[in-house]
């Protein structure tokens, strides 16, 4: 599988001045759905900003510097930060305060990471990954793009004009750029959209001038520190119950997102570094984040579509836009300058890498040889897909809850393709050495089958 796909792995080999602009089209990629989460939760921006810097670094030394991942704010949690706020907010407890609470949910929910991390170092990848072969993650893969896709479609409603010129950049970029233009499409799309925005009068940059150069990002009245001076017990268990299960969700949305990333770049980061180590890294990141009243944190599809664009691996190329993102936290006017950027160009760029998402998750099917002649297959992998998109568009708020837990589509569709797989007369999946494609041996299950056919007669 390590020779599946033709990318660049030494972003410095192309030069400091473009292995800089990868950085920060990198850090365009994920700021817009980053941003997007303390928006609506309410949030500190500054802070997100921060802990998604540190988060991915804290994620690259525990998955020992392999995989290309940026870790931004996850949008699972936002039904539990909106649950325990309502909550909080009825026993009298201020908006921050509240938040506080659910931040204290959040650490909770992140301790069920290592839980798992700690099974799979137990009993071993392999058996733990037969529950998710190619026919339950390539779905799954499909999905999270598919599901994003409709805030792209709103996004570029606002004002379509901009949005196509950023499709229209980002696409002649990649097809017809030579050199750095070839490389760097997504962030000449943003730049392309956001001048004509200015020029076409579009950007109010009254509030430019109000926001300071320099400020600190972390505020001790808006972090789960501040509880301590009063705890109410009762909320803190009422927050910890309503949060901790979305960690079942996210834990199948990260080993989607995993497998999205390694059949993008073409190595098995589910053997090596392991996903053990991958859940460990998103775990720690998550558990700090929202200590210091930041968002939990996710690997980013955003990040993976640039990826898939660029054909550029190098995980160096990650860690300088987290180095990025903690420098500009530090920076209120240049929070404030990207929060500008009309949601009609966050939303033509987000529409390609979007589609790029699904797109990798339809080539892992194809690569992985998935038999859709069998009838559990079949329904295995049209239930994931109906689910996840079904509840995303058709539920109120876009979930469904049980309880004081509001599952996600893609959760309940992960769930579900899981269970069935696991249920359903017929083989369990493909064993983890065969998973995306191709065994040690570098041959897929397909020319494998051929092999023992031909041995046979």
């Amino acid at each position: 599988m390590d020779n599946q796909n033709q990318g660049i792995n030494d972003a410095l080999s192309l030069g400091k001045p473009k292995f800089v602009i990868l950085g920060v089209q990198h850090l365009f990629a994920m700021f817009g759905a980053t941003i997007l989460v303390p928006l609506i939760t309410g949030l500190d921006v500054s802070t997100t900003l921060l802990f998604a810097g540190i988060g991915t670094l804290i994620f690259h030394v525990v998955s020992k510097f392999k995989v290309p991942a940026f870790l931004g704010s996850s949008f699972a949690f936002l039904g539990g930060y909106a649950s325990v706020k309502q909550l909080c907010v009825a026993q009298g407890l201020t908006d921050n305060m509240a938040l506080n609470y659910a931040c204290i949910g959040v650490a909770a929910a992140a301790l069920m990471y290592f839980v798992m991390a700690v099974l799979l170092k137990s009993f071993g990848t392999e058996k733990v990954m037969r529950f998710f072969p190619p026919v339950v993650t390539g779905p799954m893969v499909i999905a999270i793009g598919l599901t994003l896709s409709g805030s792209a479609i709103s996004n570029c409603t606002q004002n379509w004009l901009l949005a196509i010129v950023a499709i229209v950049v980002v696409i002649c970029s990649s097809i017809w750029g030579k050199g750095i233009v070839k490389i760097v499409p997504i962030l000449l799309g943003v730049v392309a959209s956001y001048v004509l925005a200015a020029c076409m009068g579009e950007i109010d940059f009254s509030k430019l001038s109000e926001a300071a150069w320099i400020g600190n990002p972390i505020h001790m009245d808006r972090t789960v520190f501040a509880v301590a001076q009063d705890p109410n017990p009762d909320l803190l268990l009422t927050s910890v119950i309503a949060i901790f299960p979305i960690a079942f969700a996210t834990i199948m949305e990260h080993i989607g997102d995993m497998c999205a990333i390694q059949s993008t770049v073409g190595k098995n980061f589910i053997q090596e570094p392991g996903l053990h180590r991958t859940l460990t890294g998103d775990g720690i990141a998550t558990f700090v984040a929202s200590l210091f009243g930041a968002p939990a944190n996710t690997t980013y599809g955003e990040n993976t579509g640039v990826l898939n664009l660029t054909k550029v691996f190098d995980p160096r190329v990650i860690r300088l836009a987290a180095v990025f993102a903690i420098l500009l936290s530090f920076c209120p006017k240049f929070a404030c300058l990207i929060g500008l950027m009309p949601a009609a160009t966050i939303g033509g760029v987000s529409l390609i890498l979007y589609g790029m998402i699904s797109a990798v998750g339809v080539r892992n099917l194809v690569e992985s040889a998935v038999d859709f002649s069998s009838s559990r297959n079949v329904f295995v992998a049209a239930l994931i897909l109906v689910i996840s998109i079904g509840v995303q568009y058709g539920a109120e708020g876009g979930g469904v809850a049980i309880g004081p837990v509001t599952f996600s589509g893609l959760a309940l569709a992960a769930i579900v393709g899981i269970f069935l797989n696991a249920i359903l007369p017929g083989q369990l999946g493909m064993k983890v050495k065969s998973f995306h494609g191709k065994d040690k041996t570098g041959k897929s299950p397909f020319e494998q089958e051929v092999e023992e056919t031909e041995s046979e007669n």
